[in-house]
């Protein structure tokens, strides 16, 4: 499969799935949202535009997002994913989000080895977890996706 063909593979069950949440109303009634990676800003994008009324907490390395998906400064959190995120630990987001798959299996392997605890950590009870890389936890339940997305390709968990 070509990286194109891949790359739109993975937005479109993004989409798919970020559209079964607010269609379905999987969140909880409250708590923010969770990017981690914001990447060019197009799931940020996505994001507002579904979710409206909730505060989005974006963190990346870097932003080199477009200029119109970029979040307000107190919004978003520059540095290392595994360690500003780590602040937010206990805040009872409703959902987090991490697109942060770098289609390297050694290194996916070393971000497999933070990320499940991470996520878990940043939800609440009842929240929602959506990854592109499968999460391994005791308090993730897997949650079914949409029927358009091929299985493996993106993950969706509720917290226990």
């Amino acid at each position: 499969m070509s990286r194109l063909d891949s790359f739109i593979r993975r937005m479109s069950a993004q989409r798919d799935i970020l559209n079964q949440i607010a269609a379905q109303q999987m969140l909880p009634e409250s708590g923010d949202i969770f990017e981690l990676g914001l990447g060019n800003g197009r799931t940020y994008s996505h994001l507002q535009e579904k979710f409206p009324d909730r505060r989005i907490i974006v963190f990346d390395r870097a932003v080199k997002a477009h200029s119109t998906c970029i979040p307000e400064d107190e919004n978003m959190i520059v540095g290392e994913i595994s360690e500003t995120a780590r602040n937010f630990a206990g805040s009872n987001a409703a959902m987090a989000h991490a697109d942060i798959g770098s289609g390297s299996d050694e290194i996916d392997a070393i971000t497999l080895q933070w990320l499940p605890d991470l996520m878990a950590d940043l939800i609440v009870s009842g929240g929602i977890a959506m990854s592109g890389l499968p999460l391994s936890h005791a308090n993730l339940n897997p949650v079914p996706i949409p029927d358009s997305i091929e299985s493996n390709r993106y993950f969706l968990y509720r917290k226990n």
